[in-house]
């Protein structure tokens, strides 16, 4: 089959897969990357995140994951919600952990996705299917596949969906018409720098992760420290929103129309205050907070509270 209309076809299927949209890109070495990487391992910027520190060339070099890969396919789900259910509490938890755990969703939407290709081109592909969970540079392979441009506040954004939205990768072995990236269009703006709570963006595409609140109430297992961010959680007890809600472009965020994405019924007006471990075994069972524990969860919220 001929390359572009096969990528056409795996572009249409993505949309029935409810995709918000699909971009194809080159195997190549991230160079730019590479040194973007390097520098912010040695400022220390990944705080406890050791992993960080591991398969340096893998994350830098696709080829090292798939043998025989000549494309990235990346992929971009919505999960943005019909409703802000915590804009006015007291503590908050981040947008995408409404639902359920988007490795699962995702994983599963691109293994359909594989299944289509190899029928289209009659041969069992080499292929690994990505989503946040392997050494894999996403944001940098959606940015060469034309899906966005990666913002101040590190996150890949769209002119036309904003950036609540999360990346899934196939890294395989054809050849595919390739994408060309888009423009950068921050522009002059500083919204995200200048909301910024523990001011974790150093300056514009790079952020110390070290001091992010996502990091601090899901990546960090230790105490949070009271001396440096006392005030500063803005009432996150699960990852932050903050650098999206503030951007420009998250004017056009779509309401998704994932079934899974959908909150637990008892999510809405739910008192974090009250969280006992059977309510959260009952709310958190398939969601992303499971990530923290409960014991990780609890620790969050007197954190937070503690620091009124």
């Amino acid at each position: 089959m001929d390359k572009s209309v096969l990528s056409e076809n795996i572009k249409h299927k993505a949309a029935e897969l409810g995709f918000l949209s699909c971009g194809i890109s080159k195997v190549e070495f991230l160079e730019k990357e590479a040194k973007q990487l390097d520098l912010w391992l040695k400022e220390g910027y990944h705080g406890k995140m050791s992993y960080m520190e591991n398969h340096f060339d893998k994350r830098l070099n696709p080829a090292l994951l798939v043998d025989g890969a000549k494309s990235v396919i990346s992929v971009l789900l919505n999960y943005y919600p019909e409703k802000d259910l915590f804009k006015e509490a007291g503590l908050k938890i981040s947008k995408y952990a409404y639902g359920t755990d988007y490795h699962f969703v995702i994983k599963d939407k691109l293994k359909d996705l594989l299944r289509f290709i190899e029928e289209q081109v009659g041969a069992e592909v080499s292929s690994r299917c990505f989503t946040d969970s392997a050494p894999v540079m996403d944001k940098a392979g959606a940015e060469r596949a034309g899906l966005g441009w990666i913002g101040k506040n590190g996150n890949l954004l769209s002119k036309q969906v904003g950036s609540f939205f999360f990346i899934g990768e196939i890294i395989l072995d054809i050849d595919l018409e390739y994408d060309q990236p888009v423009s950068d269009h921050c522009g002059t703006c500083t919204k995200c720098i200048d909301a910024c709570p523990t001011e974790a963006i150093i300056k514009p595409n790079v952020i110390n992760g070290s001091k992010c609140i996502s990091y601090l109430t899901i990546e960090l297992k230790d105490e949070i420290l009271p001396k440096e961010f006392n005030d500063k959680m803005d009432g996150w007890v699960f990852g932050c929103d903050v650098c999206q809600d503030v951007c420009p472009w998250n004017r056009f965020s779509l309401k998704h129309s994932v079934d899974a994405f959908k909150p637990h019924e008892k999510f809405d007006g739910i008192d974090l205050l009250e969280l006992n471990q059977d309510v959260f075994n009952e709310l958190f069972k398939l969601s992303a907070i499971k990530r923290t524990k409960f014991k990780g969860l609890k620790r969050n919220i007197d954190f937070v509270k503690g620091s009124d």
